[in-house]
């Protein structure tokens, strides 16, 4: 575009909000240029780091989950840009944006080795007692996630899933989670502190969150194209490489190195939430499968043992 058309579009974009360019040329006049620092915001995302003790290694902790929070807000991004924000999804848009998503959690997953591998363990056990009972179990944009791309049901506790009324309340549903399990006591059935704090804070965010992509899930628009496009080997692969990566390799990624700071001896260490984070994280348990109809029997029946 010449430097006359350039100006003829700002002076009509800005005609259409009602301000005069004149205005918005001389709000050019005074600004000052923008910066590096300034359009990351550099000062306030160091200046968030902020340890409870004085193990060195606490750093490595809190700056590794903020990372994978940013990470998780850029996977529901991607999500909202074939859900919520699209009515109609071709199949090109819909595997542009799932190998997006997959690239982002194999980022996830290869990074656990900087947790793994990259504090001490005599340091974390001692940082990790000030932190109970928080956990990562309460990480509301992973559970966004997992609402975002599939049908509610295969999120129910597995012993509840041929039981449970599909057309039920979204609380009732909420009740019945598989992550549910963490974090109440199998004897009583009381809720911990653990699961009542993150649900003072997030339930009803939740089940907003529930009910808007009801409908529009990943699994849901997968369906929604076209049968010929449902059986695309490559569609199908990458939808499958997703499923797999968050449901098995994210999740044994998180145990083995659950393992390495809480487990050994003759009895595991309680995560800060309290759960058994054995039977709670293992994908062989819960089986949690985004797109169950993509899988073999066989498969299914050996998820996260493969």
């Amino acid at each position: 575009m010449s430097k006359d058309e350039i100006l003829k579009a700002i002076e009509e974009k800005y005609s259409k909000l009602g301000v005069p360019i004149e205005t918005m040329l001389e709000g050019l006049l005074h600004s000052t240029p923008i910066t590096y620092w300034d359009y990351i915001q550099t000062d306030a995302l160091l200046g968030l780091q902020i340890p409870r003790t004085t193990e060195k290694d606490e750093m490595v902790f809190i700056m590794y989950h903020q990372v994978n929070e940013l990470l998780f807000k850029m996977i529901l991004w991607e999500i909202d840009q074939i859900s919520l924000s699209t009515k109609e999804i071709t199949a090109e848009k819909f595997s542009k944006h799932l190998m997006r998503i997959s690239r982002y959690f194999d980022m996830l997953c290869s990074s656990f080795s900087v947790m793994g591998e990259g504090m001490d363990v005599d340091q974390y056990l001692k940082f990790r007692n000030t932190l109970a009972p928080a956990s990562g179990f309460q990480s509301a944009q992973y559970r966004k996630i997992e609402f975002a791309s599939t049908e509610l049901i295969n999120l129910i506790d597995i012993r509840y899933r041929d039981t449970i009324d599909r057309n039920s309340s979204f609380r009732n549903a909420f009740e019945h989670l598989y992550w549910q399990a963490a974090g109440k006591n199998h004897k009583t059935g009381e809720k911990s502190i653990l699961i009542q704090l993150f649900e003072k804070k997030y339930m009803g965010d939740f089940i907003d969150f529930m009910e808007d992509y009801n409908d529009c899930n990943l699994s849901k628009k997968f369906k929604q194209l076209p049968e010929e496009v449902q059986q695309n080997e490559e569609l199908v692969k990458a939808m499958r490489h997703y499923d797999y990566t968050v449901n098995v390799k994210w999740v044994m990624a998180h145990y083995n190195a659950a393992g390495k700071y809480l487990g050994g001896g003759d009895k595991d260490l309680e995560a800060t939430g309290g759960s058994n984070w054995r039977k709670y994280m293992h994908p062989k348990y819960q089986r949690r499968i985004f797109f169950p109809y993509l899988w073999s029997e066989e498969e299914i029946k050996n998820w996260g043992t493969f």
